[in-house]
């Protein structure tokens, strides 16, 4: 049985209308910088908005270490117009034995409302069951997140309820919203 992770090896470079999805490298510094140190983009993370671009090359070092211990990094979301990188998404918690992964990704505040993230997971579910086959794609928000319920109903993910007091982040206890799509959810357009 092939694992989750050998998907990413070569690291699948994907494509939507506007966007490239592909593996960061430290050329992507400025532009993720620009982007997480906005306390409005950290808000809803697991992690603080950056105080300076160490913090940033920091996020970068431990992105490459996993690639190159093939194991599963983020895309980097490059804007195809620009050719700036906008933001990432990544499968996180995978599970080969289930099929199952988490996505979590970060869009920069300029692309928001636009429609961007929402085409960007549909690639990535896309992928998961086309590619992969996965069994399982969820993920989970913080309740007053609804940018992030928002994408997640709209790529066809399905609320399942809220996990109280399920994750302490930034020295506080969070409740999170949790979505999935399942296989036999999935169509294909064709």
């Amino acid at each position: 049985m092939n694992t989750i992770e050998s998907y990413f090896d070569p690291f699948p470079v994907l494509e939507t209308e506007r966007t490239l999805l592909r593996p960061l490298t430290y050329d992507d510094l400025d532009d993720m910088y620009s982007y997480c140190s906005v306390p409005a983009v950290a808000e809803f993370t697991t992690w603080d908005a950056h105080q300076s671009k160490e913090d940033t090359k920091g996020f970068i070092d431990f992105v490459l270490s996993r690639y190159e211990a093939d194991k599963l990094g983020p895309w980097g979301i490059e804007d195809k117009q620009s050719k700036r990188l906008i933001g990432s998404c990544n499968y996180l918690g995978c599970d080969s034995n289930s099929m199952r992964v988490e996505l979590g990704y970060v869009l920069s505040d300029q692309y928001w409302n636009q429609g961007i993230m929402t085409e960007v997971v549909s690639k990535i579910i896309q992928f998961g069951f086309e590619e992969v086959g996965l069994e399982r794609i969820q993920a989970r928000c913080m309740v007053d997140n609804t940018g992030s319920a928002k994408v997640m109903e709209k790529v066809g993910m399905k609320f399942e309820g809220v996990l109280r007091n399920y994750m302490k982040v930034k020295n506080e206890l969070w409740d999170l919203k949790m979505y999935s799509i399942i296989r036999s959810d999935y169509t294909i357009d064709i």
